[in-house]
């Protein structure tokens, strides 16, 4: 076995980055693969608390690195899907506790036994996001569909560039057909043509999503929530399976996106 290495990041904080790790890694596990997470914004640790696993931590990543405890130890079971795990961040350290070397070799040490390891990305482009993206095979970008979002975003698509990473994916989060109607918000077309880059998941607005990381339990185990189908979606499709984007909007934009992003 080898286990694929996946960052999600993201230019600017807020936009639903850790959601988005949370509920792509409940959607893998719930596919049968054997799936670890590791919370890389050390000094801000959430990804624990979105997955309802906040009170089970011993040990963190920089136990890890620095020592203190083996891999596996600070691997944290998931309580509902026995092959989901979690390594969480350390609260009381920087971001210079871990280097990108140390990232690399975790994740080298993980792949033998994972078939996915996610990484939670700090946002921004500091120490950080180069940990985070030094070990991965994939990146996807989480943006919203605003102006300042995809601003950040872009630049971290030229970081990539710079670092010689494949070329990203993006994830749209928070998209809300209505208020693009009225022209309040950007469209995923608009998006497109701003990024330029492979579009791998549409997340609509949906105010059960903070419900859900209160509770510690991630939408994609709502069989009901659209924007739960829509993370299940972007776990497939890193499976490689061939699945349409679900239709919000009644117009030709999802077929023109489908032609611009050279999928289904």
């Amino acid at each position: 076995m080898t286990g694929t290495v996946v960052t999600v990041t993201s230019g600017k904080g807020g936009v639903g980055k850790t959601t988005a790790v949370a509920n792509i890694a409940v959607a893998l596990a719930s596919e049968g693969k054997k799936v670890v997470c590791i919370d890389g914004d050390i000094g801000l640790r959430n990804l624990d608390v979105i997955m309802g696993l906040e009170n089970r931590i011993v040990y963190d990543i920089v136990d890890v690195v620095e020592g203190r405890c083996r891999t596996r130890q600070a691997m944290i079971r998931d309580k509902r899907l026995p092959e989901l795990f979690l390594i969480p961040a350390a609260q009381t350290r920087d971001k210079n506790a871990v280097s990108p070397s140390d990232m690399v070799r975790l994740c080298d040490e993980l792949r033998a036994e994972m078939d996915w390891i996610l990484i939670d990305s700090p946002a921004g482009i500091e120490r950080g996001f180069r940990n985070a993206v030094a070990p991965a095979d994939r990146v996807l970008i989480v943006t919203n569909p605003e102006m300042s979002a995809v601003r950040d975003a872009d630049r971290v698509i030229g970081l990539l560039e710079a670092e010689e990473k494949p070329a990203p994916s993006l994830i749209i989060n928070r998209l809300n057909p209505n208020m693009v109607r009225r022209g309040d918000m950007l469209s995923v077309d608009d998006v497109y043509d701003l990024l330029r880059i492979d579009v791998i998941g549409i997340v609509p607005e949906d105010e059960n999503v903070i419900v859900a990381s209160n509770r510690g339990m991630p939408l994609a185990l709502d069989g009901k929530s659209k924007a739960g189908q829509a993370f299940r979606n972007i776990a497939r499709r890193l499976n490689g399976e061939q699945v349409p984007f679900i239709d919000l909007e009644s117009t030709s934009l999802w077929d023109r996106l489908v032609k611009l992003a050279g999928r289904k």
